[in-house]
């Protein structure tokens, strides 16, 4: 049985202190495939610690050195691709495709942070003043179990690169890939204690990490109530706050788009990752005059997203990540059904033949009005919901009527009038016919999504301090 080291600090993986013994449940065929001993408070004191006394020596570091560090760390997660691509469809469910480029992403982050950095001025000419541009101090990173290894690498990317040191809480529910992770960090020769890892009860890390004057900075991805939790704790000792949250986003399909071309991307957009993504493009707005058409068209392209074992190759939907995930998806549903959406495709219970694992029938709801749950609430699971609207301004209130704004999708044969309606969306990111990433622009939301940008220069500082000085 494999036990997943839990604890990285000061330059080396020791012993946890904790004792909880935690079993990890593989999603494929809820099977148990490693075990993680959790790390304690007195784990993370000492990751605090080291941290603390490390923060003199790193923030001194030139440019050319953390550049180095960037470089090799993209270098050694490269090396370890297979063993990334192994742990993420065995612990998490994610298909061969998906959890080859999630970790490749992880990769290029630190390779673009590197080059990025190389252009960065962290002293500018302002009027009569020069500016500054300080490391925050020690900064306290938690990351999610559904993106780990990109999560940890848009975090510690931005924080090495502005001097900071790390303790890094990553999500106890993927361990196995953060342990990966970390030893590709580890491998990259930065000074002891620059990155420290604690991984385990939540609540238990949490807690010291909060309480501690010594950490300066924390930068959080989860959800909206954890965030809140975070946001208000971190007030008692001035800690300045990232927070990447939740989302229901909005698909508006114009008049003139391509069906052809938009229907497959809105799926994609609502499927992706298994439908756990912050980013899910679950809301389809589509015009009363087209919505007889984009039935026809997504019960037809939706049996092309075949739900089943992920080291499959034809398979484009594997289980969710856990029991708690799967009843979460059942419940959501059934919440749908009951308040008047009909199902298109999909429904309650395994697809058939996957009972074995945390398996969900893809679904589909059309008839949903805005205010029904499955239309407010942020489901993580691949759930869409069909909205009809009669024109584009009530296209945009629908969708700009929502706690949440992460992400948003416009697709239109005028990109102009696209760009129009994307300038009016109270979302931090809006895709216009298209479904790619752009790792070096601000990726952030408005509202309950959170606070803050990750990405690039921004995202960059998200991590530095400015001091001004006047001759």
């Amino acid at each position: 049985m494999k036990t997943i080291k839990s604890v990285y600090v000061n330059g080396a993986f020791i012993e946890p202190h904790g004792t909880e013994i935690v079993s990890v449940i593989s999603p494929l065929n809820k099977k148990e495939i490693a075990q993680i001993v959790y790390a304690d408070e007195q784990d993370t004191l000492a990751a605090i610690e080291a941290a603390k006394a490390a923060l003199p020596g790193y923030s001194k570091s030139t440019i050319n050195e953390r550049v180095e560090y960037l470089t090799k760390i993209s270098a050694e997660i490269e090396k370890r691709i297979d063993d990334l691509i192994h742990a993420t469809t065995l612990e998490y469910g994610a298909p061969g495709e998906r959890a080859k480029w999630a970790n490749l992403i992880a990769a290029t982050t630190f390779s673009n942070q590197a080059a990025m950095l190389q252009q960065y001025s962290f002293s500018k000419q302002v009027n009569e003043s020069t500016v500054i541009m300080e490391p925050v101090g020690v900064a306290a990173l938690f990351t999610p179990w559904n993106a780990v290894a990109g999560s940890i690498a848009i975090k510690v990317a931005a924080a090495l690169a502005a001097g900071c040191t790390i303790i890094l809480k990553p999500s106890e529910f993927g361990s196995w890939q953060a342990e990966i992770i970390m030893e590709c960090i580890a491998a990259a020769g930065l000074p002891n204690g620059v990155v420290n890892m604690v991984n385990g009860n939540g609540a238990v890390i949490t807690k010291p990490i909060m309480e501690s004057s010594e950490v300066t900075k924390i930068s959080f991805t989860g959800s909206t109530l954890v965030g809140r939790i975070l946001a208000k704790q971190a007030v008692d000792t001035m800690k300045r706050v990232t927070l990447e949250l939740g989302g229901k986003s909005a698909n508006i399909l114009l008049e003139d788009a391509d069906l052809a071309k938009a229907i497959p991307m809105a799926l994609q957009a609502g499927f992706m990752n298994n439908g756990q993504a912050c980013i899910a493009g679950t809301r389809l707005l589509v015009p009363e005059s087209k919505l007889n058409e984009v039935k026809d068209l997504l019960f037809r392209e939706s049996a092309k997203f075949i739900v089943g074992d992920p080291s499959s190759a034809d398979v484009k939907i594997g289980p969710l990540a856990s029991q708690k995930q799967y009843d979460r998806i059942q419940q959501y549903i059934q919440t749908g059904i009951s308040e008047g959406g009909e199902l298109l495709t999909g429904g309650l219970g395994h697809p058939e033949g996957l009972d074995q694992g945390y398996y969900v029938k893809p679904t589909i709801f059309i008839n949903v009005n805005n205010e029904m749950t499955i239309a407010r609430e942020e489901i993580f699971g691949p759930v869409l919901s069909v909205i009809a609207y009669s024109n584009e301004e009530e296209a945009i209130q629908i969708a700009n009527n929502s706690e949440y704004g992460l992400m948003a999708y416009v697709s239109s044969a005028d990109e102009k009038r696209a760009a129009n309606v994307a300038s009016q969306l109270k979302a931090g990111r809006v895709l216009i016919n298209t479904l790619k990433h752009d790792p070096m622009a601000p990726f952030g939301g408005y509202k309950n999504s959170g606070i803050g940008r990750e990405n690039g220069v921004i995202g960059l500082e998200e991590f530095l301090e400015a001091k001004t000085l006047i001759k």
